[in-house]
Protein backbone atom coordinates (compact mmCIF):
# COMPACT_ATOMS: atom_id res chain seq x y z
CA UNK A 1 0.00 0.00 0.00
CA UNK A 2 1.53 3.48 -0.47
CA UNK A 3 2.39 5.52 1.88
CA UNK A 4 0.61 7.77 1.50
CA UNK A 5 -2.48 6.18 1.02
CA UNK A 6 -5.68 6.36 3.47
CA UNK A 7 -5.79 2.66 4.45
CA UNK A 8 -9.33 2.61 5.52
CA UNK A 9 -10.26 4.25 2.33
CA UNK A 10 -8.55 1.23 0.53
CA UNK A 11 -10.01 -1.41 2.53
CA UNK A 12 -13.90 0.31 2.31
CA UNK A 13 -13.24 0.57 -1.53
CA UNK A 14 -12.00 -3.23 -2.14
CA UNK A 15 -15.49 -4.19 0.00
CA UNK A 16 -12.96 -5.73 2.44
CA UNK A 17 -13.76 -5.72 6.66
CA UNK A 18 -11.96 -3.23 9.01
CA UNK A 19 -10.94 -3.79 12.47
CA UNK A 20 -9.98 -1.19 15.18
CA UNK A 21 -9.99 -0.91 18.59
CA UNK A 22 -10.41 2.33 21.28
CA UNK A 23 -7.32 4.02 22.86
CA UNK A 24 -7.68 6.67 25.68
CA UNK A 25 -4.02 8.02 25.34
CA UNK A 26 -2.06 9.58 22.15
CA UNK A 27 0.84 7.94 24.12
CA UNK A 28 3.02 6.22 20.89
CA UNK A 29 4.25 3.44 23.63
CA UNK A 30 0.67 2.10 23.34
CA UNK A 31 -0.34 2.59 19.86
CA UNK A 32 3.18 0.57 19.17
CA UNK A 33 2.25 -2.24 21.40
CA UNK A 34 -1.20 -2.24 19.15
CA UNK A 35 0.45 -2.08 15.45
CA UNK A 36 3.00 -4.66 16.64
CA UNK A 37 0.43 -7.29 17.10
CA UNK A 38 -0.42 -7.00 13.08
CA UNK A 39 -3.85 -7.83 13.30
CA UNK A 40 -5.33 -4.02 13.44
CA UNK A 41 -6.23 -2.11 10.96
CA UNK A 42 -6.68 1.35 12.82
CA UNK A 43 -6.42 2.36 16.14
CA UNK A 44 -8.98 4.84 17.14
CA UNK A 45 -8.30 8.14 19.34
CA UNK A 46 -11.54 8.74 21.53
CA UNK A 47 -10.61 12.40 22.20
CA UNK A 48 -13.60 12.83 22.89
CA UNK A 49 -13.02 10.98 26.55
CA UNK A 50 -9.40 11.84 27.30
CA UNK A 51 -6.52 15.17 27.07
CA UNK A 52 -4.11 15.20 24.49
CA UNK A 53 -2.33 18.68 22.91
CA UNK A 54 -1.99 19.01 19.01
CA UNK A 55 1.58 17.74 19.05
CA UNK A 56 0.21 14.63 20.49
CA UNK A 57 -2.25 14.13 17.47
CA UNK A 58 0.58 14.00 15.10
CA UNK A 59 2.72 11.51 17.31
CA UNK A 60 -0.11 8.90 17.19
CA UNK A 61 -0.29 9.55 13.35
CA UNK A 62 2.83 8.62 13.07
CA UNK A 63 3.36 5.82 15.01
CA UNK A 64 0.49 4.52 13.20
CA UNK A 65 1.76 4.97 10.20
CA UNK A 66 5.39 3.13 11.27
CA UNK A 67 3.50 -0.34 12.24
CA UNK A 68 1.31 0.33 8.97
CA UNK A 69 -2.09 1.49 11.04
CA UNK A 70 -4.77 3.78 9.89
CA UNK A 71 -6.16 5.93 12.51
CA UNK A 72 -9.74 7.22 13.70
CA UNK A 73 -10.38 10.03 16.26
CA UNK A 74 -13.57 10.66 17.71
CA UNK A 75 -13.75 14.20 17.85
CA UNK A 76 -16.53 16.39 20.49
CA UNK A 77 -19.11 17.75 19.03
CA UNK A 78 -19.29 21.76 20.05
CA UNK A 79 -15.61 22.11 18.82
CA UNK A 80 -16.01 19.09 15.93
CA UNK A 81 -14.88 21.60 13.28
CA UNK A 82 -11.28 22.81 14.85
CA UNK A 83 -10.24 19.48 16.30
CA UNK A 84 -11.33 17.56 13.05
CA UNK A 85 -9.31 19.75 10.62
CA UNK A 86 -6.53 19.59 12.95
CA UNK A 87 -6.33 15.88 13.35
CA UNK A 88 -6.81 15.11 9.77
CA UNK A 89 -3.82 17.75 8.67
CA UNK A 90 -1.94 15.39 11.26
CA UNK A 91 -2.25 12.54 9.41
CA UNK A 92 -5.51 10.83 11.24
CA UNK A 93 -7.53 9.00 8.20
CA UNK A 94 -10.97 8.73 9.44
CA UNK A 95 -13.29 11.05 11.89
CA UNK A 96 -15.83 9.63 13.94
CA UNK A 97 -18.85 12.56 14.68
CA UNK A 98 -20.51 12.07 17.97
CA UNK A 99 -23.75 13.80 19.65
CA UNK A 100 -24.94 14.97 16.12
CA UNK A 101 -29.20 15.21 16.09
CA UNK A 102 -30.45 15.65 13.25
CA UNK A 103 -29.04 15.71 8.86
CA UNK A 104 -28.39 19.20 8.83
CA UNK A 105 -25.90 18.54 11.70
CA UNK A 106 -24.48 15.68 9.75
CA UNK A 107 -24.18 17.84 6.74
CA UNK A 108 -22.35 20.27 9.02
CA UNK A 109 -19.69 18.31 9.89
CA UNK A 110 -19.06 16.78 6.39
CA UNK A 111 -18.77 20.27 5.00
CA UNK A 112 -16.21 20.88 7.74
CA UNK A 113 -14.21 18.75 6.64
CA UNK A 114 -14.49 18.84 2.57
CA UNK A 115 -12.58 21.14 0.44
CA UNK A 116 -12.85 25.05 0.06
CA UNK A 117 -13.77 24.59 -3.71
CA UNK A 118 -16.16 25.69 -6.23
CA UNK A 119 -16.96 22.01 -6.92
CA UNK A 120 -17.24 20.83 -3.03
CA UNK A 121 -18.26 24.13 -1.26
CA UNK A 122 -16.79 22.83 1.66
CA UNK A 123 -14.76 24.98 4.86
CA UNK A 124 -11.65 23.28 5.00
CA UNK A 125 -8.47 24.98 3.42
CA UNK A 126 -4.61 24.28 2.87
CA UNK A 127 -2.98 24.02 5.85
CA UNK A 128 0.36 22.95 6.02
CA UNK A 129 0.88 20.38 8.22
CA UNK A 130 2.15 16.55 7.93
CA UNK A 131 -0.90 14.86 6.70
CA UNK A 132 -0.79 11.36 6.16
CA UNK A 133 2.93 9.97 5.55
CA UNK A 134 4.30 13.25 5.66
CA UNK A 135 2.76 15.17 2.89
CA UNK A 136 2.09 18.67 3.39
CA UNK A 137 2.84 20.53 0.09
CA UNK A 138 1.31 18.77 -2.71
CA UNK A 139 -1.19 20.72 -5.40
CA UNK A 140 -4.31 22.04 -4.47
CA UNK A 141 -6.32 19.46 -6.82
CA UNK A 142 -4.06 16.80 -4.88
CA UNK A 143 -5.23 18.01 -1.15
CA UNK A 144 -8.79 18.39 -2.61
CA UNK A 145 -8.50 14.42 -3.21
CA UNK A 146 -7.22 13.51 -0.15
CA UNK A 147 -10.01 15.42 1.87
CA UNK A 148 -12.27 13.19 -0.77
CA UNK A 149 -10.53 9.85 0.97
CA UNK A 150 -11.20 10.49 4.91
CA UNK A 151 -14.05 8.43 5.92
CA UNK A 152 -16.42 9.94 8.00
CA UNK A 153 -18.20 7.96 10.79
CA UNK A 154 -21.40 9.27 12.58
CA UNK A 155 -22.65 8.19 15.65
CA UNK A 156 -26.21 7.14 15.54
CA UNK A 157 -26.87 7.48 18.88
CA UNK A 158 -29.59 10.32 19.85
CA UNK A 159 -33.31 9.37 19.07
CA UNK A 160 -33.63 12.69 16.97
CA UNK A 161 -31.41 11.54 14.40
CA UNK A 162 -32.08 7.58 14.77
CA UNK A 163 -36.36 9.37 13.57
CA UNK A 164 -34.00 10.85 10.22
CA UNK A 165 -31.67 8.03 9.73
CA UNK A 166 -32.77 7.58 6.01
CA UNK A 167 -32.65 11.68 5.17
CA UNK A 168 -28.84 10.93 6.92
CA UNK A 169 -27.77 7.87 5.05
CA UNK A 170 -28.58 10.00 1.92
CA UNK A 171 -26.20 12.30 2.33
CA UNK A 172 -22.81 12.78 0.21
CA UNK A 173 -20.25 12.00 2.38
CA UNK A 174 -21.62 9.65 4.98
CA UNK A 175 -19.25 6.55 4.53
CA UNK A 176 -19.91 4.78 8.12
CA UNK A 177 -22.83 4.97 11.27
CA UNK A 178 -22.11 3.64 14.75
CA UNK A 179 -25.09 3.06 16.92
CA UNK A 180 -24.84 4.00 20.59
CA UNK A 181 -26.90 3.22 22.84
CA UNK A 182 -26.14 4.92 25.96
CA UNK A 183 -27.02 8.26 24.13
CA UNK A 184 -29.72 6.98 22.53
CA UNK A 185 -30.96 5.44 25.61
CA UNK A 186 -30.25 9.06 27.83
CA UNK A 187 -32.18 10.89 24.63
CA UNK A 188 -34.64 8.68 24.85
CA UNK A 189 -35.54 9.30 29.05
CA UNK A 190 -34.15 6.06 29.69
CA UNK A 191 -31.41 4.32 31.69
CA UNK A 192 -29.71 1.49 29.24
CA UNK A 193 -30.04 -0.92 31.90
CA UNK A 194 -33.90 -1.14 31.30
CA UNK A 195 -33.75 -0.75 27.49
CA UNK A 196 -31.42 -3.11 26.25
CA UNK A 197 -33.71 -5.11 23.91
CA UNK A 198 -34.83 -2.18 22.52
CA UNK A 199 -31.84 -0.76 21.97
CA UNK A 200 -31.02 -3.95 20.07
CA UNK A 201 -33.63 -3.57 18.01
CA UNK A 202 -33.10 0.15 17.19
CA UNK A 203 -29.70 -0.79 16.43
CA UNK A 204 -30.94 -3.42 14.03
CA UNK A 205 -32.82 -1.16 12.45
CA UNK A 206 -29.82 1.40 11.95
CA UNK A 207 -27.56 -1.49 10.62
CA UNK A 208 -30.22 -2.38 7.68
CA UNK A 209 -31.11 0.92 6.53
CA UNK A 210 -27.44 1.32 6.25
CA UNK A 211 -26.17 -1.34 4.28
CA UNK A 212 -29.53 -0.74 1.80
CA UNK A 213 -27.96 2.83 1.41
CA UNK A 214 -24.67 1.42 0.85
CA UNK A 215 -23.53 2.94 4.05
CA UNK A 216 -21.02 0.73 5.93
CA UNK A 217 -22.28 -0.09 9.27
CA UNK A 218 -19.30 -0.36 12.35
CA UNK A 219 -20.10 -1.99 15.26
CA UNK A 220 -18.56 -1.55 19.00
CA UNK A 221 -17.97 -5.18 20.80
CA UNK A 222 -15.92 -6.35 23.44
CA UNK A 223 -15.96 -10.15 22.60
CA UNK A 224 -15.17 -12.27 20.14
CA UNK A 225 -18.25 -13.91 21.04
CA UNK A 226 -20.55 -10.98 19.68
CA UNK A 227 -19.17 -10.40 16.58
CA UNK A 228 -21.52 -13.71 15.03
CA UNK A 229 -24.88 -11.60 15.50
CA UNK A 230 -23.22 -8.76 13.67
CA UNK A 231 -21.45 -10.99 10.94
CA UNK A 232 -25.22 -12.40 10.56
CA UNK A 233 -26.25 -9.03 9.27
CA UNK A 234 -24.07 -8.03 6.77
CA UNK A 235 -21.12 -6.11 9.08
CA UNK A 236 -18.16 -6.07 8.20
CA UNK A 237 -16.26 -2.91 10.19
CA UNK A 238 -15.50 -3.94 14.09
CA UNK A 239 -14.17 -2.38 16.91
CA UNK A 240 -13.04 -4.83 19.05
CA UNK A 241 -12.46 -3.90 23.37
CA UNK A 242 -11.34 -0.77 24.62
CA UNK A 243 -8.56 0.34 26.86
CA UNK A 244 -10.01 1.10 29.79
CA UNK A 245 -12.44 -0.86 30.24
CA UNK A 246 -9.71 -3.90 29.53
CA UNK A 247 -7.88 -2.14 32.24
CA UNK A 248 -10.91 -1.87 34.91
CA UNK A 249 -12.07 -5.44 34.16
CA UNK A 250 -8.53 -6.59 34.94
CA UNK A 251 -8.10 -4.48 37.84
CA UNK A 252 -11.26 -4.90 39.29
CA UNK A 253 -11.12 -8.81 39.11
CA UNK A 254 -7.09 -9.21 40.07
CA UNK A 255 -7.98 -6.34 43.07
CA UNK A 256 -10.51 -8.53 44.22
CA UNK A 257 -9.36 -11.77 43.92
CA UNK A 258 -6.20 -10.30 45.43
CA UNK A 259 -8.13 -8.98 48.84
CA UNK A 260 -10.03 -12.45 48.97
CA UNK A 261 -6.32 -14.22 49.05
CA UNK A 262 -4.85 -12.08 51.76
CA UNK A 263 -8.64 -11.86 54.09
CA UNK A 264 -7.23 -14.53 56.38
CA UNK A 265 -4.10 -12.91 56.98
Amino acid sequence: MAKHENKLRALIKEGKPTVGTRIWTCQTFFVEGLGSTEYFDYAEFVAEYASYTLEDLRNFCIAAELHGMASMIKVDFQNRGYVAQKAIASGFQSINFVDCRNAKEVEEAIRLTTAETPEEKGLFGFPNNRFIGWEPWVTQSEHTKRLKDIIRCFMIEKKSIMDEIDDVLSIPGVDMVQFGPSDYSMSSGINLKDNIENAKKVECRMIKAAIDHGVRPRCEIQSIEEAEYYINLGVKDFSIGDQMKLLMRDWIKDGSDIRKAIGNI
